[in-house]
């Protein structure tokens, strides 16, 4: 335990010292003056002050008030020492945040058990606050297991999703990325945008839906056809309904309307503007872009830079103009995302 004493008096602080170095095995720190011991305290949280009241340059309950500003202080007791007995100043001193006091001359039995009663208390204090922080670390610990096998779940299951549609996985990694991206820069809180990132790879859940005869052709689909692969969206949406986590409700929106357009064209209910939930606004370009830029049986893939003209172009339309801003915005992300999957796809 380290034990404050700040006393302008140099007998009476000798005096303190001595019967407390006596009593109790603790480290002593003295101090002529409140600003002193503030500055003490900066360097090294003490378990005990002691404090004059009457001092020159700073009074003990202005030492006291200053010394509370500080959280890490906030339960630090304070004795403050003193021959007044007027009942404002004692008052003032118990607002100001003073523990207990002890009146002059100081009785050293009283000063012992005080002391000792308050080193106690202090003593309880730090061993609730160790515990306190072990259990934090334990729940952080657990919660964060919790969100790596939630994630896990999650690329699993869609990784699955995409192989049954005849990719390979990096379609959902990009456009969770891509949609990230554009939901930061849109300023989205932390929080939000994880969930959309991973949302975004559920987004074609619903083609479990969908039979394999219409899902893996080669061609293009006939209108009929391309009716049924619409469906996916509603399958999609029914397979994430009723959510209990924030996650999945994000993940439902995505799968609801990541086909929705801005202009009201879209599928499957014509949302138009902001009726369309923003984190389907977002992965409506991410997705659209990817797909512009991978080879299909009926078509080219796109260089980025025309993809990124096509989602420009189509701002106000098929887009959210908010989102294609986002997406310009970050652009130089996007492209240093996709060079670094480039790169890991060679190695």
């Amino acid at each position: 335990m380290r034990i404050l004493i700040v006393e302008d008096d140099t007998i009476a602080r000798a005096v303190l010292s001595r019967v407390i170095s006596q009593a109790f095995e603790c480290t002593v720190a003295q101090h002529h003056n409140g600003f002193e011991a503030l500055a003490d305290c900066a360097g090294t949280a003490p378990d005990l002050i002691l404090v004059d009241y009457q001092m020159p340059g700073m009074n003990g309950i202005e030492f006291i008030r200053r010394l509370r500003r500080d959280a890490r202080f906030e339960h630090v007791p304070v004795v403050m020492i003193t021959a007044e007995i007027a009942r404002d100043v004692l008052i003032e001193a118990i607002e100001a945040g003073a523990t207990d006091f002890l009146r002059k001359p100081v009785d050293p039995q009283e000063l012992k058990v005080r002391a000792r009663n308050l080193l106690g208390l202090r003593e309880a204090q730090l061993k609730l606050a160790d515990r306190a922080r072990l259990l934090a670390s334990e729940v952080a610990q657990a919660t964060r297991r919790l969100i790596e096998r939630e994630e896990e779940i999650i690329w699993r299951l869609a990784r699955a999703i995409e192989h049954r549609d005849g990719g390979t996985g990096e379609h959902i990694a990009r456009v969770a990325a891509i949609s990230r991206i554009i939901a930061e820069e849109m300023g989205l809180e932390p929080e939000h945008c994880r969930n959309i990132y991973l949302g975004a790879p559920l987004h074609d859940v619903g083609k479990v839906g969908i039979p394999d005869s219409i899902l893996n052709k080669p061609d293009r689909l006939s209108p009929e056809e391309f009716k049924t692969m619409q469906d996916h969206v509603t399958f999609g949406a029914s397979i994430l309904s009723n959510g209990d986590s924030d996650l999945i409700r994000v993940a439902e929106a995505i799968a609801a309307a990541h086909h929705e357009k801005w202009d009201g064209n879209g599928y499957p209910r014509g949302l138009a503007g902001e009726a369309i939930p923003v984190e389907g606004r977002i992965v409506a370009v991410a997705d659209v872009f990817d797909a512009l830029c991978q080879r299909r049986a009926y078509k080219p893939a796109w260089c980025p830079d025309e993809a990124r003209a096509e989602i420009v172009a189509q701002s106000g339309q098929h887009f959210d103009p908010a989102c294609v801003a986002a997406f310009e915005r970050g652009w130089e992300r996007v492209v240093s995302f996709l060079r670094a999957e480039d790169a890991a796809e060679l190695a």
